[in-house]
């Protein structure tokens, strides 16, 4: 897919990963559709694009309200004509120990890293089928490859993020539409990752890893220009602890709780505040 002016929407574009891959996108000559709930954030980021020879429209929006994403199809669709790309990005964490977490927060991480995306992607999927063309990028994360310790909610959100990009890649499969799960581990750069390692002193473990949110926008222009199933972004690799997983789950099981309970453990003990990304 190549381009031109192709109109990209971004959900959870105010900050961290989404706001990196709205600038790369622009840079790479697509019209972006800005999303989030902050409209000053959003204001700046699309002066910032506009001001650099790209275009933008900022477009507030509460991913949970079902209304919200109705109308930013909408406004899409009336500003550009077409929707090329959608970047299923806006994501909060649920990390503590389980039985202490209220039901409304388990609610609100569901809704917001996974209903939210399912929904917004039934409302572009018929535009996609209209122009015969499209590519829907899920940002899901190693914790759906692996569910972390004190963070069962957030895990199986991202898990079922890529279970739901599966079934989109089947059921499009040569209509024009492709579907990839961008599956980065603890994101630097701002965003959730920030949020936890300021709250805990410290970084992940070595052995765990970590990325940027560069990396990932490489990953992501990758993704609409191949269309691969799933990238998994993350150093060191990830893909042959996934691949051991598969083959001893319960050796895999030890190795990985070995290298990163404890992490999750202390991000589950200063209760990280569930700001964010959407």
């Amino acid at each position: 897919m190549n381009a031109g002016k192709q109109v990209a929407i971004v959900t959870g574009a105010s900050a961290g990963i989404g706001r990196t891959v709205a600038l790369r996108l622009a840079d790479d000559g697509f019209n972006v559709v800005l999303a989030a709930r902050s409209i000053d954030r959003l204001s700046e980021l699309q002066q910032l694009i506009e001001s650099n020879g790209g275009s933008a429209l900022a477009v507030t929006c509460d991913v949970s309200d079902s209304g919200d994403l109705t109308e930013l199809t909408r406004q899409t669709l009336d500003r550009f004509g077409r929707i090329d790309v959608l970047i299923n990005n806006a994501g909060v964490e649920c990390f503590g120990y389980f039985e202490t977490i209220e039901s409304d927060q388990i609610l609100e991480t569901i809704n917001v890293n996974f209903t939210a995306a399912v929904l917004l992607t039934g409302l572009v999927i018929p535009v996609m089928l209209k122009q015969k063309s499209g590519c829907i990028i899920n940002m899901a994360s190693t914790a759906g490859k692996h569910c972390p310790a004190f963070g069962a909610v957030y895990g199986a959100t991202k898990a079922a993020l890529i279970g739901f990009t599966e079934g989109l890649r089947g059921e499009y499969l040569g209509r024009g539409i492709s579907a990839t799960a961008v599956c980065p581990g603890f994101t630097k750069d701002g965003g959730i990752y920030e949020r936890m390692t300021a709250a805990v002193g410290r970084g992940t473990p070595t052995a765990v890893g970590s990325t940027t949110a560069g990396v990932v926008a490489n990953a992501v222009i990758k993704a609409i220009r191949s269309g691969p199933p799933e990238l998994i972004v993350n150093w060191p690799p990830m893909r042959p602890v996934v691949l051991l997983k598969q083959l001893f789950p319960r050796f895999a099981e030890k190795l990985i709780l070995a290298s990163s309970r404890k992490f999750t453990r202390k991000v589950a003990d200063v209760s990280v505040a569930s700001a964010v990304d959407r």
